[in-house]
């Protein structure tokens, strides 16, 4: 009985070490996802953009975790912001200012390491006094100073540290630190994300460039993340306004990692004119069509690197549902599945599970029939008609399921309503980065 008790405790305290080795690693050295990109794309300067970086100390110690980006003068600036109820002291004040001219320019100022939310009267004068030092030092209104926060909630933001650091940032300003820029930015994020595209309008180029963090508390209802896109592209305010929201919804707004809508994040686009173009100023004409166009390809590679950084992800999932009474209902039972934890940890156990999905769909509120419903991993037909399908054999799904990037496809056969969102798979190492997050 004694030599049992033994075993016990020792099987209880190498438990313990394993869960502290695996604490320590998300706390010290996280992993980089097994779904990033080879490296980080080579991205082209935009003229009329200059940024920097700085170890400002908010919160983390031996990296940079502030960047400032500034726009020359005639810029305009458009912005979506998440639709939290609890959103940030950045974001309602971002919100009120994004509809100036932007005839002085613009500058946009970020921290990681603290989201100056849920800090109430502290968190707006921590954005009055960012706002009010970069104005006076860089010559602009308040009006046209954007600051962003990302990191952990409910911690007074020590903006005296990055106002500290502003003599630093600007003479050294440059067209070329847009990658040093998504590293400054990232919190549990394993790599830097970035974007870009050049496309001909109207026979000129037009070069849009951008880059995003985000990895957890990633959920549609935009946006839960902080991105931040630069074109020399001539467009009215309105009309890029008009298009950064309907790009929003097809690309931002169709990611989820964990259905934790964030606090504090925003997307900003800024456009500097200086191409040698006429100026967009219909958003029915096929120039804006086609800057809409190359905006979209920037934002939803952007927010494919989002999913595919997900806190601890080893798998990219796309959903699509296809046949709903309405493209409203696909994007529920999308959602629903996407959103699952059942659904996403079946993923990550290589689990072809499809009964699952078949869960998420009858939970999701869209209009199904159960007689009607088919399922496919890839292209292997799976259910049908409300019964497995008699050419599915679970081997061929099992072999499906080992590959990273897979495809759940629905099809509800009601309607012609479609939609396709992107998710992640639910591992232990989730669990181990959120555990551990404040320490």
């Amino acid at each position: 009985m004694a030599a049992k008790k033994k075993l016990k405790k020792k099987i209880k305290s190498l438990k313990a070490q394993v869960k502290q080795a695996a604490q320590g690693v998300a706390r010290n050295a996280p992993l980089v996802s097994p779904l990033a990109p080879a490296q980080f794309p080579d991205l082209p300067a935009i003229r009329g953009v200059r940024l920097a970086t700085a170890a400002a100390g908010v919160r983390y110690t031996g990296r940079t975790d502030v960047m400032l980006a500034v726009l020359d003068p005639a810029s305009v600036v458009a912005g979506t912001f998440t639709r939290s109820a609890t959103r940030s002291a950045s974001v309602l004040d971002a919100q009120a200012k994004i509809a100036g001219d932007g005839t002085e320019g613009a500058a946009i100022l970020v921290n990681s390491g603290n989201a100056n939310a849920f800090t109430g009267a502290a968190g707006v004068d921590s954005v009055k006094a960012l706002s009010a030092a970069l104005s006076q030092k860089l010559g602009l209104p308040a009006t046209r100073v954007f600051t962003s926060s990302t990191g952990v909630i409910g911690e007074t933001l020590p903006h005296d540290r990055i106002v500290g650091v502003l003599d630093e940032l600007i003479p050294s300003l440059s067209g070329a630190a847009l990658q040093d820029a998504a590293r400054a930015i990232m919190t549990t994020d394993t790599f830097p994300k970035g974007a870009s595209v050049t496309t001909d309008i109207d026979g000129s180029p037009v070069t849009i460039a951008g880059f995003a963090k985000g990895s957890g508390m990633i959920a549609p209802d935009m946006a839960t993340m902080l991105v931040y896109i630069f074109t020399d592209a001539k467009i009215t305010r309105p009309v890029l306004q008009s298009i950064l929201s309907q790009q929003t919804d097809r690309s931002f707004n169709c990611i989820t990692v964990d259905s934790d809508t964030s606090t504090s994040d925003m997307v900003l686009v800024g456009a500097t004119g200086q191409a040698d173009m006429p100026v967009i100023d219909d958003a029915a004409s096929d120039a804006a069509r086609a800057f809409s166009d190359a905006l979209g390809k920037v934002m939803l590679d952007l927010a494919h690197q989002v999913v595919r950084d997900g806190e601890g992800a080893t798998k990219f999932v796309e959903v699509s549902v296809s046949g709903a009474r309405s493209d409203a209902d696909a994007r529920k039972v999308a959602m629903a599945i996407a959103n699952s934890p059942l659904v996403k940890t079946a993923i990550a156990g290589e689990d072809p599970n499809w009964g699952r999905i078949v869960m998420a769909v009858g939970k999701s509120g869209a209009e199904a029939d159960r007689d009607r419903l088919s399922i496919r991993f890839g292209p292997h037909l799976v259910a049908f008609q409300g019964q497995v399908a008699p050419s599915y054999a679970e081997q061929v799904g099992a072999e499906y399921m080992r590959q990273q990037d897979l495809v759940i496809g629905v099809d509800l056969r009601l309607g012609v309503g479609a939609s396709t969102v992107w998710t992640c798979d639910l591992t232990h190492r989730y669990i181990d980065i959120n555990t551990d997050y404040r320490s």
